[in-house]
């Protein structure tokens, strides 16, 4: 089984080009123009068990929005196509992460539906950095990503107060919730409509 995939986008405000390998620890060789962004591909990376490489020029200089959302639409169609029919993958997972105050839960389904449910509240400061990062941006890169995985997928924080603790707890959480869906454990589809 190769559950690898490789991806390219380009339009008028992004270039993107991302190979994901799921069976592969190797390491993450992530470059977005965005620091705290591209720490954040890597926690996914590292914790998610799987090799990213994912490089990305953006317009950054107008606003970093449409370079998040794009990697998460990128992402999103590269995990989908490298699961391919998804026969024998564990599907479901949960788990809650901590990060020092912070504790944030994800649940997630490989279910072929899209939806995306985010509950995290931040203090409101921006992550500092050269570019600074909002974190709201968070959102809309885990929406592009569901959409395009067409998974399901909650992020609700449990408690926290530390803005950099929240984000990383939540690239932690889905990257550990994806790790454990995408697994292996036979060779069923592990569906009752027999397609996901």
């Amino acid at each position: 089984m190769n559950r690898t995939a490789a991806r390219s986008r380009a339009t008028k405000e992004t270039r993107i080009e991302l190979s994901l390998d799921l069976d592969s620890a190797g390491p993450s060789d992530i470059a977005t123009g965005l620091p705290f962004f591209d720490h954040m591909l890597e926690q996914l990376g590292r914790h998610g068990g799987f090799s990213l490489s994912l490089h990305a020029d953006g317009d950054i200089a107008v606003d970093a929005h449409h370079t998040v959302e794009d990697c998460g639409i990128v992402l999103g169609e590269a995990l989908r196509e490298a699961l391919g029919d998804k026969a024998g993958v564990s599907r479901f997972a949960s788990i809650t992460v901590p990060l020092d105050e912070t504790a944030v839960e994800v649940v997630l389904d490989l279910s072929g539906r899209p939806y995306l449910h985010y509950e995290i509240d931040f203090p409101g400061e921006k992550i500092l950095g050269d570019p600074p990062f909002d974190p709201q941006l968070a959102e809309e890169f885990w929406r592009a990503f569901a959409s395009s995985a067409a998974i399901t997928l909650h992020v609700v924080m449990r408690r926290g107060r530390n803005t950099h603790h929240i984000l990383e707890a939540s690239f932690k959480g889905v990257a550990r919730a994806l790790r454990s869906a995408v697994r292996v454990e036979g060779a069923a589809l592990p569906s009752t409509k027999g397609t996901l």
